[in-house]
C-alpha cells in the first residue's frame, strides 16, 4: 500500500471555497479511481486552515494515475492561489 500525506497551509479568507474542492476532489478520488483505497479529508479545529489528507493507494503507479486525472488537475490549477503551504509525503505502509 502506497500512503500519501499533504498538509496544506490555506489563506484563511480562501477555507470555505478550498474545503468545497477538495472534498469535491477525495469524492472523485474514492468514486473513480480503483487503486484509491482512501482519501480522508481532516480539518485541526483549533486551525481551520490547515487542512490534511491521508490518501492510501495501491500502489505508487496508482497514485500517480490519480495525479493525471482531470479532477485532480482542475483541483490543483483551482487551488493554487489559495494555498499559502504545502507538504507532501509518501510512505510505504508495512503493517498490517
Amino acid at each position: 500500500m502506497y500512503i500519501v500525506t499533504v498538509e496544506f497551509t490555506v489563506a484563511p479568507e480562501q477555507v470555505a471555497h478550498f474545503m468545497r474542492l477538495v472534498v469535491d476532489n477525495a469524492r472523485a478520488s474514492r468514486a473513480q479511481e480503483p487503486g484509491c483505497r482512501q482519501f480522508d479529508v481532516c480539518v485541526m479545529p483549533e486551525a481551520p486552515n490547515l487542512v490534511f489528507l491521508y490518501e492510501a493507494y495501491d500502489d505508487r503507479g496508482a497514485f500517480e494515475a490519480h495525479l493525471a486525472t482531470a479532477h485532480y488537475r482542475s483541483f490543483d490549477a483551482a487551488v493554487r492561489d489559495m494555498v499559502a503551504g504545502k507538504v507532501v509525503r509518501s510512505y510505504v505502509r508495512t503493517d498490517p
